[in-house]
């Protein structure tokens, strides 16, 4: 086995993010250090695009701040990342809605997912 796959797999089982993709709100805790300080900072917003795989994965998060649109690539494996939470699930139909940077107020809203509700056996005596 090629040494550069088998440090992937090894990073690969050390890093557990929950599961998101194109379309959903996710909030990450990103550390940033300035000079001899350290402080996390939250970066909030829709994920555009995942891409590669294995170490070298990276995702696209976009955020309005102020009126202007502010795209952050990050690392998906890197040790900066705190956490990553998953605000709300989106529904859309591409891997990568690049399509949202040319839309502003209520055209650039995405729905959110629905989740089936799980039937409940015992209420149907």
């Amino acid at each position: 086995m090629d040494k550069i796959k088998q440090l992937e797999g090894e990073l690969n089982n050390i890093t557990t993010h929950p599961d998101f993709r194109a379309g959903d709100t996710i909030s990450v805790a990103y550390k940033i250090i300035e000079g001899s300080k350290e402080r996390i900072q939250q970066f909030q917003g829709v994920v555009l695009q995942r891409r590669n795989s294995g170490a070298g994965e990276t995702f696209t998060v976009r955020k309005i701040s102020g009126g202007i649109g502010i795209e952050r690539i990050i690392p998906l494996h890197s040790p900066f990342i705190e956490s990553i939470k998953v605000v709300r699930k989106g529904s859309v139909r591409r891997a990568r809605i690049f399509y949202q940077r040319e839309r502003t107020g209520k055209a650039a809203r995405i729905p959110e997912k629905r989740m089936k509700m799980a039937k409940n056996d015992s209420s149907e005596s």
